[in-house]
């Protein structure tokens, strides 16, 4: 078992693209279903895999590209240790004042180390200074507990 880290910083409005930060539906529209939806389905199943955007559901970020793993720690402390040092590094541009506290910080790099411990994922997200989004996870590979099947993004 190990984690592999991600970040990703970019427009709030860009973050809101939900459908591109969902998997596709497993089965295309039926024959015959309008021409927009059968495209949709097309755009979503084409770029879902490799867009940039923080999925969802943590563990997809697993299928996503090798370049988007920040780091990999082989060690659960090491891995909430860098997720702490992110949120230091980004708390002085977090909108909300409570948010930067540094005893939540703690809490939150405490918490984050023990979920990973026991092998699961854990997800945060920041408003920054108008209107800008922070994703931060650390995703637990070979095997993930919530998505067994993807291979390792590293390899």
């Amino acid at each position: 078992m190990h984690h592999h880290g991600y970040l990703w910083t970019g427009p709030k409005e860009r973050f809101d693209n939900e459908a591109l930060r969902r998997p596709p539906h497993p089965e295309p529209p039926p024959v015959g279903s309008r021409p927009e939806l059968i495209q949709r389905y097309r755009e979503v199943s084409a770029e879902f895999p490799t867009v940039d955007l923080p999925p969802l559901e943590t563990a997809y970020w697993l299928i996503k590209p090798r370049s988007l793993v920040r780091s990999t720690w082989d060690e659960a402390k090491e891995a909430a240790a860098w997720l702490g040092e992110r949120l230091a590094e980004y708390a002085p541009r977090f909108a909300s004042e409570a948010e930067r506290d540094t005893t939540h910080l703690t809490l939150l790099v405490n918490a984050a180390a023990e979920r990973l411990r026991e092998g699961g994922d854990v997800s945060h997200g920041f408003y920054l200074e108008r209107p800008s989004y922070l994703s931060l996870a650390v995703v637990t590979c070979s095997p993930n507990r919530s998505m067994p099947e993807p291979a390792c993004p590293v390899g």
